[in-house]
């Protein structure tokens, strides 16, 4: 008689509920800062890509051969894990002279504290760090680190394009 087997469980760490308690994690470690989409998108991907930056802690996901993100796909999903997380009370929505600001809601720092898998500890701790690290850069080094990550993952992606024969 065969073995039946079970399903493989597909784990998933980049869709809207992911990357909605990332952001409360966030949040919640820059406690009273708010931010906004653009900053909150740069932040998600950095924070499970701690060891790109220098001194960084090892990353929470492992190394792909092609980092690229979609700028728009990432965008959309933490904006939709924001909209989830306000639902919830966890993150609160401001608007500000600088735009729409997103800051820990009510509930974060319980939900936070009631966060106690070994992964999500990491995250926690991850999103401490980002904050910390980057608590004395202003919007305009923070954009130009942005930035200049991005120049590398565009070269990456043209080598990668190349070795597979694109153009």
């Amino acid at each position: 008689m065969d073995a039946i087997e079970s399903p493989r469980r597909q784990v998933t760490f980049n869709g809207p509920l992911e990357a909605g308690i990332r952001a409360v994690a966030l949040l919640g470690a820059a406690y009273p800062i708010a931010f906004d989409l653009q900053r909150l998108t740069a932040l998600d991907y950095l924070l499970v890509r701690t060891k790109t930056i220098q001194g960084g802690p090892e990353s929470l996901h492992p190394p792909t051969p092609l980092r690229s993100p979609d700028a728009e796909v990432r965008r959309g999903i933490v904006q939709k894990g924001l909209k989830l997380m306000m639902s919830r009370d966890l993150v609160e929505r401001e608007a500000q002279e600088t735009g729409l600001m997103y800051i820990a809601g009510e509930n974060a720092a319980a939900f936070l504290d009631a966060l106690q898998s070994p992964y999500l500890l990491k995250v926690k701790d991850r999103a401490r760090w980002l904050i910390e690290h980057f608590s004395g850069y202003s919007d305009a080094e923070f954009n130009e680190l942005i930035r200049r990550y991005l120049e590398d993952w565009i070269i990456e992606f043209q080598e990668f394009e190349r070795s597979i024969g694109g153009s």
